[in-house]
């Protein structure tokens, strides 16, 4: 197993084990479904954007929806699909709601993508270390010469 933290500006840590080998009846691979829903909900250009906004620090739907070019509703709607997906979180402060990122949705999302770059990574290290493969004595094909 692997472990994953994240480090906020407020100092607190989200630990995430990863099991890389995990799998459900045999052959089957696990999937996680709050990661796959985490990505489809990343997959919308709006929600990104609103994602992305929300790394600032804690921002209301007024907020959220002034500097975007969706209505306040709209905005709404968008920061349900990021919360249900786990990847955002929300406070009551005092006639407001503050949104915020979920520190263990964005864990679980960086566990991923690190997985994936040490995958890619190691795989790139292995063809680079191949030795190139030489054809028999000396001859390239394509570059002969007709005499």
């Amino acid at each position: 197993m692997r472990s994953f933290s994240l480090n906020e500006s407020t100092g607190s840590q989200a630990r995430f084990l990863v099991n890389k080998l995990a799998s459900v009846r045999g052959s089957l691979p696990l999937v996680d479904a709050y990661l796959q829903t985490g990505l489809d909900a990343l997959g919308d250009v709006t929600r990104m954007a609103i994602f992305q906004k929300l790394a600032g620090g804690p921002t209301a739907v007024n907020e959220l929806a002034q500097t975007l070019p969706v209505s306040r509703p709209a905005v709404s709607q968008h920061l349900r699909v990021l919360k249900n997906a786990g990847l955002v979180t929300d406070s009551k402060a005092g006639t407001r709601r503050l949104y915020q990122l979920n520190p263990e949705g964005v864990a679980r999302l960086r566990a991923h993508f690190d997985q994936m770059w040490t995958k890619a990574m190691n795989a790139f290290q292995a063809t680079a270390q191949k030795k190139p493969l030489v054809e028999k004595h000396g001859k390239h094909r394509g570059r002969g010469r007709r005499t």
